[in-house]
């Protein structure tokens, strides 16, 4: 990803790093993000990194997305997939974390829905990104892709709308009492 940043937007400093250690001086950011990554950070180490970088009232936005379990692909899809998802409150249980940390307080929520434009090859690659995909062994991982193209190829048109649903979250960094 640092890569794809790097190529993508000319005279950016890239840096390498994880959420719990940070090459960043204190207090030295006004905002910072995560995609789809949240529910990986270690609570005890990343929330008083990420605090300790952001700036007096800096903010940090959580993003996720969620596959639109009212689409018939995307149910589909959860067919093929749903015995590896992590149990929700797993994946939820950040909110709670970060609340609990006193480090941050919440701002703002938003939530909307999107689509991806993909053929079979490309909803099995994307679907092939997914952590609890990519992590299954050489001989599980094709078999599961397998599946999920033939979904694709099972559409009605070559290329077509695979729907999410997305969840935004900002928190404000707390300063001392």
């Amino acid at each position: 990803m640092r890569a794809q940043l790097h190529d993508a937007v000319a005279g950016v400093e890239v840096l390498a790093g994880s959420a719990e250690e940070l090459p960043l001086a204190d207090a030295s950011v006004d905002a910072l993000t995560a995609a789809a990554a949240f529910h990986w950070f270690e609570p005890a180490h990343a929330y008083p990194e990420l605090h300790r970088v952001l700036r007096p009232g800096g903010l940090l936005a959580v993003v996720g997305n969620h596959r639109d379990l009212d689409d018939p692909l995307q149910a589909a899809v959860q067919e093929i997939v749903g015995g590896l998802v992590p149990k929700l409150r797993e994946l939820a249980s950040w909110r709670t974390d970060l609340a609990a940390s006193g480090l941050f307080e919440p701002v703002d929520a938003f939530h909307t829905e999107h689509e991806q434009l993909v053929d079979a090859d490309g909803l099995a690659e994307r679907i092939g990104t997914i952590s609890y995909v990519a992590r299954l062994d050489d001989e599980e991982r094709p078999q599961v892709l397998e599946r999920v193209r033939a979904l694709g190829e099972a559409q009605a048109e070559q290329v077509f709308a695979f729907r999410y649903r997305s969840d935004a979250y900002v928190f404000r960094r707390r300063d001392a009492d």
